[in-house]
């Protein structure tokens, strides 16, 4: 009789580690229903409900009429990395040069590029919870080992420096951090956000600091990790221009940190998507340089859109929500209704709220928790109210 061969995967292990963000698989599944018709309340992407502001498009139809549509350096023309380095240091007192920084296609690949740079097989990388949905696929493709810190929910999930350096081993080689975080809208102190990189500093551990949301700040006080120049030598800024300036389709984003690290960073990206599109680059010159207003004015509405659905959220019984103080997302606790009408996870409540109330959220379990779903309120006040009407629906009939 002939032996038969197991046959494996024809996949490697590195895309097998991985899984498909929920984010986008939540959006394809709201996608199939639009195309049957079904009339949803989106409150799953984290992109602005802003238009991109003029001048920035005008710059990059400009770009487009001007011919500026061929190749560039793979690290972003002259002209987009000292705008990087100008604004930053103007906003946050931080102290870089052009070639300690690097343009990419969007903050994620800043991000993803940074970690494949600097987390090897069997590294720790220490990541807090809740986390946006990519740190730990992103750690994990790398070969790295995610160890988790959980925040305070009774504090509004807040994240203190003992809390990371507790997590701490001889094999931590990185810290993730999202101030404010996606999804939970938390904001560490200045005093905590300082003491964790230079903690890791003195002890030889990289800071990746995500600040995609870094404007979108509502203490009063805007921070960068990249203020903190002593720790420079360990540390990398993740930055992103999809938030601050509504422009989540162009894909701008770059990446601050020592000179070494970025020129590791720009070999990878070269053997990847290469340069940032040339047009974009040249937009993105415009919104670092030009006029600064949108900010506020954006910072301002989303204020008004949290208070809102925390208002809304308090109306139904048994939801609990931490109150964020930035991003744009709410991340309620929704155990009460766990155990009832077949609902076991936040997941089973995602995927109703979707199929039977038409509302488009993002299940827990895709950052790290299990009792809570993730609004988006960057749209309008008006689908808003639609959105937590129908859902305060839902929570009564279950």
């Amino acid at each position: 009789m002939a032996t038969i061969t197991a046959i494996s995967s024809p996949f490697s292990a590195r895309v097998n580690r991985i899984e498909v963000s929920a984010t986008i698989a939540m959006t394809a599944e709201a996608a199939k229903l639009r195309a049957k018709g079904v009339d949803l309340r989106d409150l799953c992407m984290g992109e602005p409900h802003f238009n991109t502001p003029q001048h920035v498009k005008d710059a990059g139809i400009k770009a487009i009429q001007e011919n500026f549509t061929k190749y560039t350096g793979v690290s972003g023309i002259p002209e987009l990395r000292k705008a990087i380095v100008k604004r930053h240091a103007e906003d946050f007192g931080s102290d870089y040069k052009p070639d300690e920084a690097v343009a990419s296609t969007g903050g994620k690949q800043a991000l993803f590029n940074a970690v494949q740079v600097l987390v090897d097989h069997g590294d720790e990388v220490i990541v807090p919870v809740p986390y946006w949905v990519s740190f730990k696929d992103i750690v994990e493709y790398a070969g790295g080992k995610c160890v988790f810190v959980d925040g305070d929910e009774e504090q509004d999930f807040r994240l203190t420096a003992k809390m990371i350096e507790r997590a701490v081993t001889s094999r931590t080689k990185a810290i993730i951090l999202n101030t404010p975080c996606n999804p939970s809208g938390a904001v560490m102190s200045a005093d905590d956000l300082r003491d964790v990189v230079l903690m890791a500093h003195r002890r030889g551990i990289y800071v990746v600091s995500d600040e995609c949301y870094v404007y979108l700040n509502y203490t009063g006080d805007i921070q960068s990790a990249g203020s903190i120049h002593e720790a420079k030598e360990h540390l990398v800024i993740v930055g992103s221009l999809s938030k601050t300036y509504a422009m989540t389709g162009w894909r701008s984003g770059y990446a601050l940190g020592p000179a070494t690290v970025i020129s590791e960073i720009s070999k990878l990206q070269s053997q990847s998507t290469s340069n940032p599109a040339s047009m974009v680059q040249k937009a993105a010159v415009a919104a670092l340089e030009g006029p600064q207003d949108c900010i506020q004015e954006f910072r301002a509405d989303y204020v008004r859109l949290r208070d809102q659905v925390l208002a809304d959220l308090a109306k139904i019984p048994g939801i609990r929500c931490a109150k964020p103080q930035g991003a744009f997302y709410v991340y309620p606790n929704i155990s009460a209704y766990l155990g009832r009408s077949g609902l076991k996870s936040s997941s089973d409540v995602a995927n109703r709220l979707l199929h039977e109330a038409h509302i488009v959220t993002v299940p827990g379990e895709a950052f790290g928790t299990q009792e809570h779903i993730r609004l988006s309120y960057a749209t309008s006040s008006k689908a808003l109210t639609e959105a937590l009407d129908r859902m305060r629906n839902f929570f009564a009939s279950v």
